[in-house]
């Protein structure tokens, strides 16, 4: 697993809910919705399952941080980065 292939999934995640988010309180336009909607599930999906995949993701906590909708790949994120590291500080 790639920590920049979580990075990218975490961005799309990130910004589609922003988009999402700004179409429904605005102008609710229905092609927006169409093409973030589907756009935000898939790398939520793609998020929590690079997370899940990621060595030293269960003993950080990150694999249930990744659930957290919206917000929940950058945390886990945040998490993996503490495991990277001490594992590089880590001699052996």
């Amino acid at each position: 697993m790639s920590v920049r292939s979580l990075r990218v999934a975490a961005a799309v995640e990130a910004v589609s809910l922003v988009v999402l988010l700004a179409n429904v309180l605005t102008v609710h336009a229905e092609p927006v919705s169409s093409l973030c909607g589907p756009l935000h599930g898939t790398a939520y999906l793609v998020a929590i399952a690079l997370t899940w995949v990621a060595p030293g993701a269960a003993s950080s906590g990150a694999r249930w941080t990744a659930l957290i909708p919206g917000v929940g790949a950058m945390v886990a994120l945040r998490r993996l980065r503490g495991t990277v590291h001490e594992a590089v500080r880590t001699p052996g």
